[in-house]
């Protein structure tokens, strides 16, 4: 190439500008296409998966957390490096840069303990699977679903629609509650003197009628069990019972049951929280 340019009369002191330029310009090229390959890649996996997976909704959503995160792993190192390559080309040491944040990554170690906090507990909880997006979880202090999961951080929205930004250092336990089952568990609160048989026999069989109902045979994975009397006082008493569910119609079956039990019941009945 400086041979072809020097033909072409370019001045001498023009040519390793123009050089430089192309090799700026084929390692930005090179990024750009590299990283999308990489993102087509992953995605062909994802989709290879998913059919694998089916309609397993668990093994689903632990691939589209892990084909996240992967993906913007990928995306980071390629730049990194087509970063490192460009400064070379201004002629930039990068000895001295690495010298410098040696000795800037010393005084700032302490600030940053959180920051590699952060990678490390997000790394922790990808390999043990413990969140994946989509998920109903509880932790921090928030509640809600999680609709992003990366190394550092993780997304969540609560039923309100506000979003949680939690960095991974902060979590010390989660409560996932989108694993295999749940249980839509129903306390019932009537009066002291209410006739506690007479209102299990309809709860029974609102229970067999809800099993039995199209909108809800698919939801609900097991008979209504009845604890009994949960607590009382001289006023009232707590019944309670429970069904075991599909995790994300827990809320749905447990305010049907109450409905149909309030419609049937001539007893005041109302939920006890």
């Amino acid at each position: 190439m400086p041979s072809f340019l020097a033909f072409l009369g370019t001045p001498d002191n023009i040519i390793p500008l123009i050089m430089s330029a192309l090799r700026i310009t084929f390692v930005v090229l090179a990024a750009i296409l590299l990283i999308r390959f990489c993102n087509k890649a992953i995605g062909m996996l994802k989709n290879r998966l998913r059919a694998r997976a089916q309609r397993n909704l668990e093994e689903l959503k632990r691939i589209e957390t892990l084909g996240r995160v992967i993906s913007y792993v990928a995306t980071t190192v390629i730049g990194t490096i087509a970063v490192i390559e460009v400064l070379h080309e201004f002629g930039i040491s990068l000895a001295p840069v690495l010298a410098a944040a040696g000795i800037v990554g010393v005084a700032v170690g302490f600030g940053a303990q959180s920051l590699v906090k952060d990678y490390f507990n997000g790394l922790v909880m990808l390999l043990e699977n413990q969140i994946r997006q989509g998920d109903s979880i509880e932790t921090a202090g928030k509640k809600g679903t999680v609709e992003e999961v990366t190394l550092r951080h993780i997304r969540l929205r609560d039923y309100e629609g506000t979003v949680h930004f939690i960095p991974n250092s902060v979590i010390t336990t989660v409560s996932n509650m989108s694993r295999g089952f749940a249980y839509a568990v129903i306390d019932i609160k009537v009066p002291i003197a209410s006739d506690f048989t007479h209102i299990m026999q309809v709860m029974r069989s609102i229970g067999t009628q809800l099993r039995a109902d199209e909108d809800f045979r698919d939801k609900i994975q097991g008979d209504l069990e009845i604890a009994g009397i949960e607590h009382m006082d001289h006023e009232t008493a707590v019944l309670r019972a429970r069904f075991q569910v599909r995790p994300q119609d827990k809320g749905g079956v447990r305010r049907e049951f109450m409905y149909r039990v309030k419609q049937t019941l001539d007893t005041p009945v109302q939920s006890a929280e």
